[in-house]
């Protein structure tokens, strides 16, 4: 896919590729044992985390903004907070992304733009310092959200 001007959400294939990515992110971190640690995360039915991050993505990629008309601004390290999400996490988040991404065949221009978003917001979400005492990180945890 070469950049004719359109969105990526256009580029994608609009809302059933979106869809597409969605379900075949959470297929593999439901159904692949090597991403235990962030299916552990999220409950037991996956049915509004999938519904959500489809909401998301399509406004995210320059789509409908669902997620902000149904949900209001998406806050998205302030929603992932509670979860500990450290490099690990990351990182399997990523390898599911990249999964789904292979899954639905995005590549070229496109892929290359997506893998650079996705990593930067995936790092972004880490909230967790990797050699923190437990206390360090509840006085960094505590910081954080006073400064809202």
């Amino acid at each position: 896919m070469t950049n004719t001007g359109a969105t990526p959400y256009e580029q994608l294939g609009g809302d059933d590729a979106v869809r597409r990515l969605v379900d075949a992110f959470y297929d593999h971190m439901d159904q692949d044992p090597e991403y235990a640690l962030i299916r552990d995360l999220h409950p037991p039915t996956l049915a509004g985390s999938r519904e959500k991050l489809y909401l998301f993505l399509s406004g995210w990629l320059g789509g409908p903004p669902l997620y902000i008309q149904r949900h209001g601004h998406p806050r998205l390290r302030a929603r992932h907070l509670p979860f500990s999400i450290g490099a690990r996490e990351r990182d399997q988040w990523l390898a599911c992304m990249t999964r789904a991404l292979d899954d639905v065949g995005v590549e070229g221009e496109l892929r290359a733009l997506l893998d650079g978003q996705f990593m930067k917001v995936a790092d972004f979400m880490r909230n967790r310092e990797e050699h923190a005492s437990p206390e360090a990180r509840a006085s960094w945890l505590s910081r954080l959200l006073t400064r809202r």
